[in-house]
């Protein structure tokens, strides 16, 4: 690990905590963490698109909701939406979403049309896809843990492990890619497709394994002592750990930001507006941002 810089302490209103040095501060000058709207049941899967515009969940309540970036307006996007957590915008636009109450990998097209991608696993139903990334390639990677829903009719899993997947660009099988993990939750990957990284939120820890060529990963390491629910990574290759607030760690695995968010849980967070310079906070009822130096990481 390269030599820790000296402590620098951020002050803001919310009192941010940096827990090493940086160059720069990671969070804009002045910036304070801004309520957006609180009148959810429990948001999650944050996920930008190209405008900067965030889509969001509110789970309990079936919908997909939308951020607009440049009004700061949100909008009620698709209802009902399979009950569906995590999300991801691909690069056709496609609006990518892990349909929770039906087991089931979607994509849902401008015009809000389901298509659907993933129906278990050998011909048996998968936990509940919970969170995915896509590579340059247009591969997806899915984390499928199991949380029994009070939606659903059965009790138990069909499978008994909890894994990582892997969906080819062309759809044209499902494989497992990891299945050492005792519950995977959070998934974020590489701007280059080199690096994927998991949150083992059972086992409180967080991963980044190499990805080969076709997709199969390699070289397990661990990253941080902490699992997370949802994360993403900005443009300095710092990673963004949710649960407690916000908490970042660098490219060396060392703890250097901490954002305390008021809400008793912190589900995921994204990068998102015009410049992707906004971080989007999803917690319990509320969604917040927070005005960055550092920008997102998405393909162009």
């Amino acid at each position: 690990m390269k030599p820790a810089f000296t402590a620098y302490l951020l002050v803001t209103t919310l009192c941010f905590t940096a827990c090493s040095a940086q160059e720069k501060p990671l969070i804009a000058e002045g910036a304070e963490l801004k309520l957006i709207a609180s009148d959810f049941s429990f948001t999650e899967g944050p996920a930008a698109d190209a405008a900067g515009d965030v889509y969001f969940t509110d789970q309990p309540n079936d919908r997909i909701l939308k951020w607009n970036a440049g009004t700061g307006e949100v909008s009620v996007y698709m209802e009902p939406a399979g009950r569906a957590n995590g999300l991801y915008v691909d690069d056709n636009g496609h609006l990518l979403a892990c349909a929770d109450e039906k087991f089931q990998l979607w994509r849902i097209s401008p015009e809000k049309e389901v298509t659907v991608l993933v129906d278990g696993y050998q011909g048996r139903e998968l936990n509940g896809p919970n969170d995915l990334w896509v590579d340059p390639e247009g591969g997806i990677y899915f984390t499928d843990p199991y949380y029994q829903r009070p939606y659903w009719e059965r009790q138990q899993p069909e499978i008994k492990e909890q894994r990582v997947y892997y969906l080819a660009p062309d759809g044209s099988g499902l494989r497992i890619v990891a299945d050492d993990l005792v519950q995977p939750n959070g998934i974020i990957g590489s701007p280059d497709g080199s690096t994927l990284y998991v949150a083992d939120i059972g086992d409180k820890k967080t991963y980044a394994y190499g990805i080969r060529m076709e997709g199969d990963l390699f070289q397990k390491t661990l990253v941080a002592d902490m699992g997370s629910d949802g994360m993403t990574l900005d443009s300095q290759g710092n990673l963004y750990l949710t649960g407690d607030g916000v908490t970042v760690f660098n490219k060396d695995g060392e703890k250097i930001l901490h954002i305390p968010v008021p809400q008793k849980w912190t589900a995921n967070v994204t990068f998102g507006g015009p410049e992707q310079k906004t971080l989007f906070v999803t917690a319990m009822n509320s969604v917040y941002t927070l005005e960055m130096n550092v920008h997102g990481v998405r393909r162009p």
